[in-house]
């Protein structure tokens, strides 16, 4: 069966990144809006990301020995890393020579190859994988729909914040930094839309009042995958996931939930 096949899910890999507020308190983390048209998550506020290519799978396999990973895992890390560049121009998980315009031009030359290994060499950079922190797994898996992705999500940190980010203009139409708690209230006023794992992930990010905080329960918490599953109770469906997976609201009436 192949990597592809809806049974199996499509790998993919999202990076919440934090930076610090500027006007203090909360982190903020970085979201895009998807373009309408995208088949998945169209029009929906989420976290950069994407799937995992095959060229991924490859530096993977050459570098996984480096950092101690599976050869999977290093190829989803890598994939975060490669969709950060590519979809907000942020080089995270990178070392070397790094400028503003450094980094825009290797973002140019990564739409061009559409791998990260060239751009490394042509730049002098290395992976700094250590930056990538594994937070989640989500993998809604249902026969009845025909592409569904099982994705890792991932955090890392920018530190201060006044960075300069753009979007792709292909699959994206918006970026913009924001507490956790200040897109969960974006939400309910109708501002911006969000899809069950996104709106669980805001949930358990607005626990925390840092990076640092962030990092310690994801160290804490195994990652174990999420697969949501509806149960009937008192005559309604609810969607729930796992009790502790470290989430704050482990369920919603499905007839409220929003779908990619």
């Amino acid at each position: 069966m192949s990597a592809d096949s809806p049974r199996a899910g499509i790998p993919a890999a999202t990076i919440i990144i934090f930076r610090n507020n500027p006007d203090g308190g909360a982190p903020q983390v970085l979201m895009t809006v998807r373009a309408r048209e995208m088949r998945f998550a169209g029009g929906m506020a989420v976290f950069p990301g994407g799937r995992v290519d095959p060229a991924d799978y490859a530096l993977g396999e050459k570098v996984a020995g480096e950092w101690g990973l599976s050869s999977d895992e290093a190829a989803h890390q890598i994939a975060a890393v490669r969709e950060t560049l590519e979809e907000t121009g942020l080089a995270l998980g990178l070392a070397g020579a790094i400028t503003a315009e450094s980094a825009a031009a290797a973002r140019a030359m990564l739409g061009e190859t559409g791998a990260l290994a060239p751009v490394l060499e042509a730049f002098g950079w290395r992976l700094d994988l250590a930056q990538i922190v594994p937070f989640a797994r989500w993998f809604p898996k249902n026969e009845n729909i025909p592409r569904v992705y099982d994705t890792r999500f991932y955090i890392a940190d920018l530190g201060t914040g006044d960075v300069e980010v753009s979007i792709d203009a292909a699959e994206n139409t918006r970026l913009f930094w924001t507490t956790a708690k200040g897109a969960l209230e974006a939400a309910e006023r109708g501002e911006i839309k969000l899809i069950f794992p996104t709106r669980r992930n805001l949930e358990r990010l607005a626990l925390f009042a840092s990076f640092a905080e962030a990092r310690a329960q994801a160290e804490a918490i195994p990652v174990r995958t999420i697969m949501p599953q509806v149960v009937e109770e008192d005559g309604k469906a609810w969607l729930t996931i796992l009790a502790d997976a470290g989430y704050p609201v482990t369920r919603e009436l499905l007839e409220t939930v929003a779908r990619g």
